[in-house]
């Protein structure tokens, strides 16, 4: 298993445990959001194009669980910053190739939670429409 870095690496990594775990939480959280917006869609037999609100949570969910995972925070990557101290204490990216890749990281992480969201949207709305 490869090492976990503790370091900024542009386009690659640019957190610390404390924002992991930060981002960690909000994975979950959305992730139970997710489970729990689903049961009361199915609770008031809602239509199914109501199913598809499920993008939200699910794409907050996986932003969040991406972020933790690939110690990445897309954010930081588009505003040029990094932190591998406390949650909150910011350092200024240096270099334009640095910012550049950090943009693209967050841009393909941005992408692939934006599709997680919609796959299971649009799971949700196919099932739905399908026992209605």
């Amino acid at each position: 298993m490869p090492a976990i870095p503790t370091e900024y690496i542009p386009g690659v990594c640019n957190i610390g445990a404390d924002e992991v775990r930060y981002r960690r939480n909000w994975g979950i959280g959305g992730a139970i959001a997710t489970i729990a917006m689903l049961a009361i869609l199915i609770a008031l037999d809602a239509a199914p194009a109501w199913f598809l609100l499920l993008f939200i949570p699910a794409a907050g969910s996986a932003i969040g669980l991406l972020q933790a995972r690939s110690r990445f925070c897309v954010h930081f990557g588009r505003a040029g910053l990094f932190n591998f101290g406390r949650k909150g204490e910011t350092e200024t990216v240096a270099g334009e190739a640095a910012r550049q890749a950090d943009g693209a990281r967050a841009r393909q992480l941005t992408l692939r939670a934006a599709l997680c969201g919609a796959a299971v949207a649009i799971a949700a709305f196919a099932l739905a429409s399908v026992v209605q």
